[in-house]
């Protein structure tokens, strides 16, 4: 069995694929690849199907040797990658060979690099998922760890790389699409308004778990609520006024005000801003968003490589 030998994994390593979606009700994260758009290229240009786990790497770091023949492709954010010393292309297949070296430096723009494998990387399955959720402490499920083998198969795919308009500009102005959430109407209308007449910024405290925001705080209804369930995107607002946006490992219940939801692929893009960026909200039609879902996941299902592997056919 060929796979990688880590030898660094920077300051997190997982494996994630579409998430745990059956381990809710006994308190287990959703999980999965936070940013759903470098994710799903990955897997694009090995013909993987869309749910094969992917190395998620946190801020570079990274290194690892191949143990025999392998492809693997690697997307995300815009750092150094080299291979054997030598630097190479982000968004597009590689072929290693065993004992060759992959490493990752600390990017530029960005947060989160994918590197997937021909036919995705094995690995322990829980409730039918291998996504690692590092604050749960499962067995083999927290995170990738210096010396261990990620096994994969041998085959080795045609080159390919993403075409130069679908690659993402992590350092262009983030607007976040919303919809009411669950508590939307105990909001004031002054709080509605400040949540999208006012700019945020990310700051320090992010986490696969959710992204705390500063700003302008946002007045709190007087409410008392029960824990409930808590969505991808949630905007939890605390007795402070000042925005969470959950993500992937966030708390499967939860009992503060949410204001609104956060568009699942407007999360991808928030999942790859930095302390600092500066971010503002805007409320949207439902309808709109799972328009745009819709014509995301129908990309990548339906198009196809040209002979070239540089284009894609839609059929």
């Amino acid at each position: 069995m060929s796979g990688l030998r880590i030898q660094s994994t920077g300051l997190r390593t997982t494996l994630q694929d579409e998430g745990r979606r059956h381990g809710q009700h006994l308190g287990l994260a959703v999980g999965g690849a936070a940013d759903l758009h470098a994710f799903r290229w990955a897997n694009k240009l090995l013909d993987n199907p869309r749910g094969s786990a992917c190395l998620e790497v946190l801020m570079g770091g990274f290194s690892a040797e191949a143990t025999g023949p392998m492809s693997i492709a690697v997307t995300g954010a815009a750092g150094r990658l080299s291979i054997n010393g030598r630097r190479q292309s982000l968004w597009r297949t590689h072929a290693l060979q065993a004992g060759d070296t992959i490493s990752l430096e600390s990017p530029t723009s960005g947060l989160l690099n994918y590197i997937a494998v021909h036919g995705g990387w094995l690995g322990k399955d829980l409730c039918q998922s291998r996504a690692m959720t590092p604050r749960e402490g499962l067995p083999g499920l927290s995170a990738v760890e210096p010396g261990q083998l990620i096994e994969a198969s041998t085959d080795i795919a045609p080159h390919r790389q993403v075409p130069q308009t679908f690659l993402p500009d992590y350092t262009a102005p983030l607007t976040l699409n919303v919809f009411p959430g669950y508590q939307y109407s105990s909001f004031s209308h002054d709080a509605r308004r400040t949540l999208i007449t006012t700019p945020y910024t990310i700051t320090q405290q992010i986490d696969r778990m959710g992204y705390r925001l500063s700003g302008a705080a946002i007045g709190v209804p007087e409410m008392t609520l029960l824990s409930e369930g808590i969505a991808l995107g949630s905007i939890q607002v605390p007795a402070d006024g000042q925005p969470i946006v959950l993500l992937n490992d966030r708390q499967t219940m939860g009992g503060y005000p949410k204001i609104g939801t956060v568009a699942a692929l407007d999360c991808s893009k928030l999942s790859q801003r930095g302390p600092d960026t500066p971010v503002r909200f805007q409320f949207a039609d439902l309808a709109n968003v799972q328009c745009e879902r819709v014509v995301f996941e129908a990309f990548f299902a339906r198009t196809a490589w040209n002979t070239n592997g540089n284009a894609l056919i839609w059929p």
